[in-house]
């Protein structure tokens, strides 16, 4: 995989997945480019995303959004896309949400995650979520369901969002940043996994709390605290 056959560049987040990195990269379109940030593993997932064929970014300040913006700054393909790393999500999904950025159909597409299997989705990380996408339409108007990880824009697009949040709010402003530069966002049905392994957010109540205290602090900015005029 190599900077100069791909015109995709795949941005894996990735802490303690050795188990679930062989089936996610196995997943991975051809000539697309999976770039696994590795956000302080200690179970050898950068040796073996490595061998796997996988670029692999350290970055070493943990939190979702620092390992995304890693990722997103190490890219160089015109296309970005976001998926998961513990094999809820499957990233060949995303190849039709790449189609419709290419085509000029939409600025940000979106997977909305459709559980399937138990414990794909505690209900309380589902209840938090709910909470938050309607917040998200009070905020925007958008008539968005899921904040989920499965998504793709054009790189210039969203690195002029100068997105900032280096937590779990970083999904969240990145959609808000979005809707106030009035880009074209697109949402659709994905099938969502029980996860491989553990989970460090998700998967507990303090995890989850956490997640939507970073979420709402997003929420509360407003287009005018950053000098935006729409």
């Amino acid at each position: 995989m190599t900077t100069t056959s791909t015109d995709v560049d795949v941005v894996l987040p990735c802490l303690d997945e050795a188990e679930a990195l062989p089936w996610v990269l196995g997943r991975i379109p051809a000539g697309w480019r999976a770039l696994v940030v590795d956000n302080g593993s200690t179970d050898g997932s950068p040796d073996i995303a490595r061998a796997l064929g996988a670029t692999v970014v350290h970055e070493p300040r943990r939190g979702f959004g620092a390992a995304c913006h890693a990722g997103l700054t190490a890219a160089t393909s015109d296309i970005v896309c976001f998926c998961d790393c513990d094999a809820s999500l499957d990233p060949a999904l995303l190849v039709p949400f790449v189609r419709e950025i290419r085509d000029g159909a939409a600025d940000l597409v979106l997977g909305r995650r459709r559980p399937e299997g138990r414990g794909a989705w505690p209900a309380h990380a589902r209840a938090g979520n709910l909470a938050l996408a309607r917040m998200l339409r009070r905020r925007t108007g958008l008539r968005l369901h899921d904040l989920g990880p499965l998504r793709a824009a054009r790189r210039e697009q969203l690195l002029a969002l100068d997105l900032s949040d280096r937590r779990s709010g970083y999904p969240l402003q990145m959609v808000v940043r979005a809707a106030d530069a009035g880009w074209r966002i697109a949402e659709h049905d994905v099938p969502y996994r029980p996860r491989t392994g553990a989970s460090k957010v998700t998967g507990t109540w303090r995890g989850t709390w956490q997640a939507v205290r970073d979420m709402s602090r997003v929420l509360a900015e407003t287009p005018a605290e950053r000098g935006l005029v729409r």
